[in-house]
């Protein structure tokens, strides 16, 4: 499917600084189009594959994105993460065989966490999602969920032992989301992690994965270990996900209350116009 404008405005993210080697070119796929990136004296430079026009370009967040179409000036801010105290990873970038939103849905998706992240960020018999908010700004154009809780045996590498979590969720882009949860290591703080998803097509992307952290006690590989743990767990669930993209249509699939992020997040993503990745709702 052709993407919509409110598909090609976006930025995307297209590869880690640190996976760039100066002066050699690497190839890498958005919304079925063959790109080529090479990091130069002078930063970044991305070009479709048919043509050396450069593409617009940003680096944040440890990764360089890129548009297709006509992006805003500036991308979504995690104000986070320019705390001279935390750590900043690049967790990884991962190849998924599912669509974008489904990935994001997943990410919202504390239910799950009993039953796949079994000892780390669940436990029978906690597995009640209580009751928490969903807002939909329309001045800051994204998602937010609070009041989110949830008991967790080991919520953070550097956590000794269970206990309930504060999160809060921020969809502030069709395609990424961030979370906030309560730190054990700061009280009153809270460690920022954030799934940025390339879609390299309808049914398959790749997910990068960000850090920000205030954790000293645990080093860099490890947090690193820890949340690709987390992300490894949840892969063969996307990739079993049918249909693989997100249908829109509230009626689609059977709603609870723990999908009330979830059904404000397609409703969000039908009301931008957003047709790549998803199922349109019909009528």
């Amino acid at each position: 499917m052709q993407p919509s404008p409110a598909v090609l405005d976006q930025w995307h993210p297209i590869a880690a600084r640190e996976d760039l080697t100066d002066g050699q070119p690497r190839s890498a796929t958005l919304l079925d189009t063959a790109l080529q990136v090479q990091w130069t004296a002078g930063g970044a430079v991305v070009s479709r594959g048919d043509t050396e026009r450069p593409l617009p370009v940003l680096e944040r967040y440890g990764f360089l994105w890129t548009s297709l179409g006509s992006p805003p000036p500036e991308l979504f801010s995690i104000l986070e993460y320019a705390e001279p105290d935390r750590f900043n990873i690049c967790a990884g970038s991962i190849g998924v065989n599912v669509s974008a939103p489904r990935a994001i849905e997943n990410f919202l998706d504390m239910g799950h966490f009993p039953f796949v992240h079994t000892d780390i960020l669940g436990a029978e018999p906690h597995t009640e999602v209580k009751e928490y908010d969903v807002e939909v700004s329309v001045d800051r154009d994204e998602i937010l969920a609070t009041r989110c809780r949830f008991y967790q045996p080991r919520a953070a590498l550097s956590a000794a032992h269970g206990q309930e979590i504060e999160y809060v969720y921020r969809v502030p882009h069709p395609y990424c989301a961030v979370l906030y949860k309560s730190c054990p290591a700061a009280p009153g703080r809270m460690d920022v992690i954030a799934i940025f998803c390339q879609p390299v097509g309808e049914e398959m992307i790749r997910a990068h994965l960000m850090l920000s952290m205030l954790d000293e006690v645990n080093t860099l590989t490890g947090m690193r270990r820890f949340q690709q743990t987390i992300f490894g767990q949840d892969r063969p669930i996307l990739e079993n996900q049918y249909p693989k993209k997100l249908p829109l249509d509230p009626r689609a699939e059977t709603p609870i209350r723990a999908d009330k992020s979830a059904i404000a997040y397609r409703r969000w993503l039908s009301q931008k116009g957003i047709n790549y990745g998803v199922i349109e709702q019909v009528g």
